[in-house]
């Protein structure tokens, strides 16, 4: 049947190729492609896969570091040095085309393939985050998307075995018709069994391993690279199936294969299903790969080598086994009940060869596929909206009569409220591992046989990338950092999860270039390489595109497990103290959009005040100074003390604060969220050596309060702005967002 289908400009443009790209495909090939090669074309050459209008950008970002032991573009996922024998494998990747049709799969689907692209490097994940989008909670199918997205995760994470820990949630009109769903996993790999995805070893054989292939998933690359219409958010059948039970067998069947020495390259079947895995493996190694369709585990009938190439079903590995190791290899995997087929070997004409019971129907040079794929700068041009949101008339802003009401407000926001309802959904795998779980500012897991523990977190603020693409990035940069440096943990390296509109209209493009340029700057002012990272474009609705929102995933290292920190105050008489400077700036902030209906600012930052303030916060929390540690950002200072007064989770401490009347406005200096703050508690005795650390790094160390009472109160100069019990404060940021679900 697909022999009678022409090839022509026409049919590639349907597959989403340009006339040019097309053009540039029969070049290469030095004839026309038939159909199966063109559709193998259209998925390797799609965004999703090539990374086509933003690989050029991503030279800007700093790969290199003393810990870096797999850089970013060298696999799937990259890996970093935590000494001792021992590495961490960690990436984001996002899901958030399939999520807007069918929420509860596509998050579930989103998690195995990011557990598999580490399991595949060795590595053996120990901690899943997520990074999501919604819209306005009041709307029914934000509700309904929300939920399901939850549903999807929990029902992944607890079948698989892999312990969610934390993320974090925003809800804003911006992502209504367009959510997003980002995974973000980290493994734990010694160091002698980091596996590359390389189709390595002339005369290997390439085996089909995990579930049978069916039609689900086909075509879900090229439909992740373009926007969700009207049509394309009804339409199910670019959203694959995930089998969380079959992938925890996978995964422990893999690693296994693994530490016994039998694999001499591996990779997951994402996107692009079989075509990916095996054109990449082969290019990286500078080899070539030969399969047989025909060969391949199917569980539908009739399908052509075209779907079984394309297709995205779960759950699938490409391993090329060692010679003569195939025996003990299949042994492991039958024990494992795993699936496993023969389906070609490793050739060394660097072309990726398919046939069909022993007739080729697809015969490209790998490299065309992977290297050769077409790079664009697309135009670029500043957006109309900046000239009208960059400045706030604060004269114009009336102060609020009532900031204990504001204060409740703020604490009732889904975006700044508890998301306990959510991730209590969520089972702790190896509960001895995770000394610090979610609802803190960063979790911390406990690396076997070591004293050492990683601190992780992910981050953005999409208002500040809206308002200010540049600053707003290396913010994202700067918070994640400060939330795992908050924990005791030194930043090690960053994942990120680049999510943006159609890069072909130049606004969104001038967007993205810029949050790649604060990307860059961000990570270098602070030290902290880029090993890995996604891309999700054409995150569009017909309502328009989502705010710019490249997250950021950050792994950090405690030396001493014992030593880290948590947000929550711990003893009555402790010392609080703010490290770093308030300031009278609003700027994107989340009380003037709640209060004052206002999405404005031009949101700034000092990178190197903010490594000072990180600097003199890690070698507090790693010097045992101080008691508590927490971020100040959404919801500003008043939400940063409230949190510590209302997350230990032996009980609610109050606190008395005490601010100083200088010429800051108040609404901005209790709910304003300029970066580079920390608010630590610490015991007296220990007070002085903290004012020294601050003194070294030349930051701002103010005593502000003491811990003690039921009571959240702050006072400017004589005046009482805040005078709250703590109880009230927890019980409407708990119960602020299953107030809205009905639950």
């Amino acid at each position: 049947m697909l022999a009678t289908i022409k090839v022509n400009t026409d049919l590639a443009k349907e597959m989403g190729l340009s006339e040019g790209e097309f053009s540039e495909i029969k070049k290469l090939l030095g004839r026309e492609p038939n159909v199966t090669e063109l559709g193998v074309f259209s998925a390797m050459w799609s965004e999703h896969c090539s990374y086509k209008n933003s690989r050029r950008l991503f030279k800007l970002f700093p790969t290199k570091g003393k810990d870096v032991l797999v850089g970013a573009g060298e696999e799937n996922s990259g890996i970093v040095d935590l000494g001792d024998g021992w590495g961490v494998s960690f990436k984001i990747e996002s899901h958030n085309h399939p999520s807007a049709v069918e929420p509860f799969e596509a998050s579930a689907t989103g998690i195995g393939g990011c557990v598999r692209d580490i399991f595949t490097t060795g590595a053996r994940p120990v901690a899943v985050l997520g990074a999501l989008r919604f819209g306005n909670l009041q709307n029914e199918k934000v509700k309904h998307l929300f939920k399901e997205v939850i549903r999807g995760l929990a029902h992944y994470a607890n079948t698989a075995e892999v312990s969610a820990v934390g993320g974090e949630t925003y809800f804003d009109e911006s992502y209504e018709g367009n959510p997003l769903v980002n995974a973000f996993v980290v493994g734990i790999v010694n160091k002698k069994d980091i596996m590359r995805g390389t189709a390595s070893g002339i005369g290997n054989p390439v085996y089909y391993i995990g579930g049978d292939t069916g039609r689900d998933g086909v075509g879900g690359a090229s439909f992740a690279s373009r926007e969700i219409t009207e049509e394309s958010a009804s339409s199910k059948s670019a959203v694959a199936i995930g089998d969380p039970e079959l992938g925890k067998r996978l995964r422990k069947a893999c690693l296994e294969l693994i530490e016994k020495g039998l694999v001499a390259g591996m990779q997951d079947m994402g996107a692009a299903g079989l075509t990916c895995s095996s054109c990449e493996t082969a290019t990286r190694s500078g080899t070539g790969i030969e399969i047989d369709v025909a060969l391949v585990p199917q569980r539908e009938k009739g399908m052509t080598p075209y779907e079984i190439l394309l297709s995205e079903s779960q759950e699938r590995m490409l391993a090329i086994l060692k010679s003569g190791k195939e025996a003990d290899a299949l042994a492991i995997l039958k024990k494992w009940k795993i699936n496993a087929v023969k389906i070609g070997k490793v050739t060394d004409d660097k072309m990726m060869r398919v046939k069909e019971r022993g007739v080729v129907v697809c015969e490209v040079p790998a490299e065309t596929l992977t290297k050769r794929a077409p790079l664009y700068t697309r135009e670029a041009k500043e957006p109309a909206y900046l000239k009208d949101t960059r400045n706030i008339d604060h004269k114009s802003l009336k102060e609020p009569s009532d900031f204990n009401k504001v204060l409740l407000k703020l604490l009732d926001s889904p975006s700044i409220a508890s998301k306990e309802s959510a991730y209590k959904k969520f089972t702790f795998v190896n509960k001895d591992d995770v000394a610090v779980n979610a609802g803190s500012d960063a979790a911390v897991i406990k690396i076997r046989g070591t004293k050492k523990a990683i601190a992780i977190s992910v981050d953005c603020n999409s208002r500040f990338c809206y308002l200010n693409p540049y600053n707003g990035a290396v913010m994202a940069v700067a918070e994640a950092a400060r939330n795992v440096v908050c924990a005791g943990g030194r930043p090690l390296a960053i994942t990120d999860g680049l999510n943006f509109g159609n890069p072909m209209k130049p606004e969104n493009y001038w967007q993205f270039k810029k949050c790649i340029e604060g990307i860059s700057a961000g990570c270098k002012g602070l030290d902290i390489p880029v090993i890995s990272g996604n891309v999700s474009f054409y995150n569009e609705s017909p309502k328009g595109a989502i705010d710019p929102t490249p997250m950021i995933g950050i792994v950090g290292l405690i030396e001493d497990a014992a030593k880290c920190v948590t947000q929550d105050f711990k003893k009555d008489g402790d010392v609080i103290v703010l490290l770093g400077e308030n300031s009278s700036d609003l700027s994107g902030s989340e009380y003037l959009y709640l209060i004052h209906s206002l999405k404005k600012g031009d949101p700034q930052i000092d990178i190197s005040k903010e490594k000072a303030v990180q600097q003199a916060c890690l070698e507090a929390a790693q010097n045992s100074v101080i008691s508590s540690s927490h971020d100040c950002s959404e919801g500003g200072l008043a939400v940063a003390l409230a949190e510590s007064c209302i997350t230990n989770k032996n009980g609610l401490s109050g606190a008395d604060i005490q601010l100083g009347s200088g010429d800051i406005r108040k609404d901005a200096l209790l709910f304003g969220e300029a970066p580079s703050r920390i608010v630590v508690s610490v015991g007296k005795d220990n007070l002085n050596d903290l004012e020294k650390i601050a003194k070294k790094y030349s930051v701002s160390c103010k005593i502000i309060g003491n811990v003690g009472g039921k009571k959240l109160t702050i006072s400017c100069g004589k005046a009482t702005l805040i005078d709250q019990d703590v109880k009230a404060l927890s019980d409407t940021w708990r119960n602020a967002i299953p107030s809205r679900l009905g639950n």
